[in-house]
């Protein structure tokens, strides 16, 4: 939670979207400041809870374990969730009025980068689901602290109730960490295939439509937790009805790259493991949204793979694909190219070892949180942690040479890329107000080429160190 939803809104967004709009800082900088201190604030208060010996009701603080039978740090832990989420609203609020007041002259609202509609759309969930979060943990504290009766059924409580709002939050944060994903990967895979995005205009609808329709599928997390039939019903069918919108972006990244002049640069390898793990995900997420198959693999390891699928194998490989795309930018340097395609691949198969198993055993019934498990099961196990092994070196290879390259990678040109996007029209890395004058859009995002073949102008595509392609 504190590394996924900030991950790349807080990082890349924070960097990119002045610069993507044609902007010379966010709209208000000193709240952008203050946020930034009240994350770590709040940030420090939840990890002070671990150290001070954590909290034993699981990560979803489900009543009445959090407010009844618990003595553990539950409520310095809720605090300092509380106090992060303002920082979390501060982000959402700050970037709306970005997008909507300094867009570069020329710059309409069809002209924006997905990675700036993603920001957007990002933004609008934060901002709207965010306070009912922060809300669950004070009401949570006060029935722990004051005894009020809110989820205790003994008193005239619902314990059920804290499941809504938990999830009528948590529900939505898994657009708030996917979103921001489909933007980067967009953006990494129009240039990588040299083609103007396909669909444009659906990519646009579709991150709307999975902003709005998330608010409407939190039940599904609670097939067994005694809410209505009727309820289930409804939220399985709004789960089926979200997987379209998640669709389409599949569909038009594929067609993107259909007939492109494809480079494998490491951007582009972590990108297309994006595509491939978040569309076994979301195949597993609709799999989840049939009630007879979610009641068998609740509480399952088959759960944990499908979200990690989504999350880790999803957003992970897609920040990793955002980092390396706008690394020239961020430092002036270039990463070596051969390093950085073999943490690539590594990653697609090293996560594919650690996951793909447990939905093997989650559906034969391994239930998740058990540390003994019948021997049928050792050989997922076996393969489970090995895979998580290759994993991390995948993960420790770019803390290396990325590190690496800020000191001894050679200097990068404004476009190694030979990216249209106004960010690649400013020094690398940006001056301090980003732009010496305000640029001026005069023509629709993408634009590589009139018939989507080739450079734009007889451009050169800069694949990693120097290496070219007419």
């Amino acid at each position: 939670w504190f590394f996924l939803v900030p991950s790349i809104p807080t990082t890349l967004g924070n960097f990119l979207l002045p610069l993507m709009i044609g902007a010379r800082d966010l709209a208000f900088p000193k709240l952008n400041l203050m946020s930034w201190y009240v994350f770590l604030a709040g940030a420090a208060l939840t990890v002070l809870a671990l150290l001070m010996g954590g909290i034993d009701t699981g990560w979803t603080f489900y009543t009445p374990f959090s407010t009844i039978y618990s003595n553990s740090m539950v409520t310095i832990a809720a605090l300092g969730i509380f106090v992060v989420g303002f920082s979390s609203i501060a982000t959402g609020v700050n970037f709306i009025a970005t997008v909507h007041l300094l867009r570069a002259p020329g710059m309409t609202w069809f002209r924006m980068p997905l990675f700036v509609w993603a920001m957007y759309a990002t933004s609008l969930v934060m901002v709207l689901a965010t306070p009912v979060l922060s809300t669950s943990m004070l009401l949570l504290i006060a029935e722990r602290f004051f005894g009020m009766p809110i989820f205790d059924a003994r008193l005239g409580g619902d314990p059920i109730l804290f499941q809504h709002l938990f999830w009528f939050y948590s529900h939505p944060a898994v657009y708030i960490m996917v979103l921001p994903a489909m933007g980067v990967v967009s953006e990494v895979i129009t240039v990588g295939a040299r083609r103007t995005i396909f669909g444009y205009a659906f990519m646009v609808y579709a991150m709307l439509a999975i902003a709005g329709v998330g608010f409407f599928v939190w039940g599904h997390h609670m097939f067994v937790s005694g809410q209505s039939p009727y309820a289930s019903i409804v939220f399985s069918f709004m789960s089926f009805v979200v997987a379209v919108p998640s669709a389409i972006k599949v569909f038009n990244w594929t067609a993107t790259l259909y007939r492109g002049q494809i480079t494998f640069a490491a951007p582009m390898i972590y990108a297309l493991g994006f595509v491939g793990l978040f569309t076994i995900g979301g195949l597993t997420g609709l799999m989840l949204a049939s009630i007879p198959i979610d009641v068998h693999v609740t509480d399952t390891y088959f759960v944990v793979a499908h979200f990690h699928y989504i999350m880790v194998g999803g957003s992970v490989s897609a920040f990793f694909a955002g980092l390396h795309y706008w690394w020239p930018k961020i430092t002036g340097r270039m990463y070596p190219e051969g390093w950085a395609r073999f943490a690539a691949i590594l990653l697609f198969f090293g996560f594919n070892f650690t996951f793909f198993p447990q939905f093997i055993m989650g559906y034969m019934g391994m239930p998740r949180r058990y540390a003994h498990y019948p021997s049928e099961f050792q050989i997922y196990h076996v393969l489970s942690s090995s895979g998580a092994m290759i994993l991390a070196v995948a993960y420790l290879l770019p803390l290396g040479y990325l590190a690496w390259s800020i000191r001894y990678g050679p200097h990068a040109s404004k476009n190694p890329w030979g990216a249209t996007g106004l960010e690649w029209r400013t020094d690398s890395p940006p001056p301090k107000e980003n732009f010496k004058t305000i640029p001026v859009v005069d023509n629709d995002p993408y634009q590589y080429h009139p018939k989507g073949h080739g450079p734009q102008h007889g451009e050169a595509l800069h694949r990693g160190q120097g290496e070219t392609a007419a």
